[in-house]
C-alpha cells in the first residue's frame, strides 16, 4: 500500500517549499494531499503563485480524515505569512501535534520550525534547522547550521534552496534510501555533504 502524506498550504506559503516536496514524493510513488488551511481550495503563495489545492482541512475535519493512523505523514512548507497562517489554525496545530504523537514523519522547513512546531513543544530537545536567524526565537532545542536535519521522525530545513535535499530525506524517511535514490537520480539532485 502507498504511504499516504498531507501537506499543508496556506495563504502566503513559500512556493518551492510547496512544490518540490510534492512533486519529488509523488514521483516517488508517496500519495500526497495538499490541504489547504483555510477556506478556499485555491491558495495564493509569498510570492503570488496561485496553487489548486486537493481539499481543505475543514473539508478533512468533517469527514473525520485528520487521524494519524490514516496518514503516514505531514510536511509544512515555510513563507510568511504562509507559516503563521498554519500556527494560527487550531485544526491544523491539533492534528500537528497528534501526528507528532503517534510518530509519524513531521518535515517542516524554513519559517516553520521556529513559527510553527517550537511553539507546541515539538523542538523540545530535538535538534533541527531552519531559515538564518530563526533560531533565535526556539529554546529548549539543539539548532544546528546545516541544510537538513533529521531527528527521529523530525525532518527540518533551511529553505526554498534545500527544498530538494529535504524532499529526499522525506522520501527516504518514509521508504528507504533505494525510494529517495531514484528520484534523487530522476531529477539530477545534488545533495550537499
Amino acid at each position: 500500500m502507498a504511504k499516504r502524506v498531507l501537506e499543508f498550504i496556506a495563504e502566503g506559503f513559500e512556493d518551492v517549499e510547496a512544490v518540490t516536496p510534492a512533486d519529488y514524493l509523488r514521483r516517488a510513488g508517496i500519495e500526497v494531499t495538499l490541504v489547504a488551511v483555510g477556506a478556499n481550495t485555491v491558495v495564493k503563495s509569498s510570492r503570488g503563485l496561485t496553487l489548486m489545492t486537493d481539499t481543505t482541512l475543514a473539508e478533512l475535519a468533517s469527514r473525520g480524515a485528520l487521524n494519524p493512523s490514516g496518514w503516514d505523514g505531514l510536511v509544512i512548507p515555510g513563507g510568511m505569512p504562509g507559516a503563521s497562517n498554519i500556527a494560527g489554525s487550531v485544526t491544523a496545530v491539533t492534528f500537528l501535534k497528534d501526528m507528532h504523537h503517534a510518530g509519524k514523519v513531521v518535515a517542516a522547513i524554513c519559517a516553520s520550525p521556529a513559527v510553527v512546531l517550537a511553539p507546541l513543544g515539538i523542538l523540545a530537545g530535538k535538534r533541527f534547522t531552519c531559515f538564518p536567524g530563526m533560531e533565535k526565537q526556539v529554546s529548549g532545542a539543539i539548532w544546528k547550521e546545516e541544510r537538513v536535519v533529521v531527528d527521529g521522525n523530525l525532518i527540518t530545513s533551511r529553505s526554498a534552496g534545500t527544498a530538494g535535499e529535504w524532499a529526499y530525506e522525506i522520501i527516504k524517511k518514509l521508504m528507504g534510501s533505494d525510494g529517495a535514490e531514484k528520484v534523487a537520480s530522476a531529477v539530477l539532485l545534488q545533495r550537499q555533504g
